[in-house]
């Protein structure tokens, strides 16, 4: 059985009449990076609320079997930046943090310091947070988010509104945090190219249910050029391929081949399996990236909005 921290439940919530999550089931691995991917309203920050307690559920539930003890105590295991981060303007980075730190029963200045020198703002001086830029606000959002050194930190798009630098060094940090301190991770984001970079497992999200939940293997495997053949004689075919020396293939259902080499052969193939008298549907190359990949998923047409 997986080692998981957190794994949800048919999870849903209500607003009024709008449904804005149902059904939710998601399994996040402790050490892991997990990356909740749909577009802007998809329901990404309603699950994040429910399960970092901001938010009750209107039914289902979620369990934290990673930690022990009671719900509260997992609670308090749990760093997040939902939304906006709160920061006092009028203060310093130092002092914003300070403030939490002090909440937390935590005295020592060195422990500050060294969380802001942990998310880059040691530039940041008596710089009051109200002159940031959005991406020294982001960092500042993250920074109180570790007060108190959680073991789950819960992001709602962290990297949104940053220039191409400022995505690199947020995903750096996050890599390292992941990687040195081991504390799982759950960031959200509607940039599916930019999370594949970071992320090491995914669900994809559409108008509150998850549409699909995999590995960042299983998501790069799955978006790589490949020959797909459409056949109902799919036993009869694997023989032939790979009597072709065609090694690299998998078998997605009773009626689906993908083949990932040696595409420039497609035409070889193609005869082949007529010569063996085996009916193909249809043969082609098939490739998308990430993003086409997302879009395809979500039944979403780029530059139009799918009809709820």
């Amino acid at each position: 059985m997986e080692d998981y921290l957190l794994v949800t439940k048919d999870l849903t919530k209500v607003y009024k009449e709008t449904v804005a999550v149902q059904s939710v089931n998601i399994h996040i691995k402790k050490g892991s990076i997990y990356g909740l991917i749909g577009k802007n309203g998809a329901g990404k920050t309603t699950i994040m609320k429910m399960i970092a307690g901001l938010a009750r559920p209107t039914s289902g539930s979620f369990e934290y079997t990673g930690f022990k003890g009671s719900e509260k105590e997992a609670f308090s295991r749990i760093g997040a930046l939902i939304e906006s981060p709160a920061i006092e303007p009028n203060l310093t980075a130092f002092d914003n943090i300070k403030i939490k730190c002090l909440a937390f029963g935590i005295g020592d200045k060195k422990y500050i310091t060294d969380l802001i020198e942990l998310v880059g703002l040691s530039g940041s001086g008596k710089k009051k947070a109200g002159k940031f830029s959005l991406g020294q606000k982001q960092r500042l959002g993250i920074a109180l988010a570790l007060v108190g050194d959680p073991d789950f930190l819960i992001l709602d798009e962290p990297i949104n509104g940053l220039d191409p630098q400022g995505i690199a060094e947020v995903r750096e940090m996050l890599s390292r945090l992941n990687e040195e301190r081991g504390i799982t991770i759950l960031i959200s984001s509607h940039i599916l190219e930019e999370l594949s970079k970071l992320a090491t497992d995914y669900a994809i999200i559409d108008y509150g249910r998850i549409v699909e939940e995999s590995t960042n293997k299983e998501l790069k495997e799955k978006c790589r050029d490949k020959i797909v053949i459409k056949t109902e004689k799919v036993s009869t075919a694997i023989p032939i391929i790979e009597s072709l020396g065609f090694n690299d293939y998998s078998v997605v259902n009773d009626k689906t081949i993908h083949v990932f080499d040696r595409l420039s052969d497609i035409t070889v193939l193609n005869m082949e399996l007529a010569k063996a008298q085996i009916p193909v549907e249809s043969i082609g190359i098939e490739s998308s990236d990430l993003e086409e990949y997302f879009l395809k998923v979500t039944g979403t047409v780029p530059g139009e909005r799918r009809k709820a």
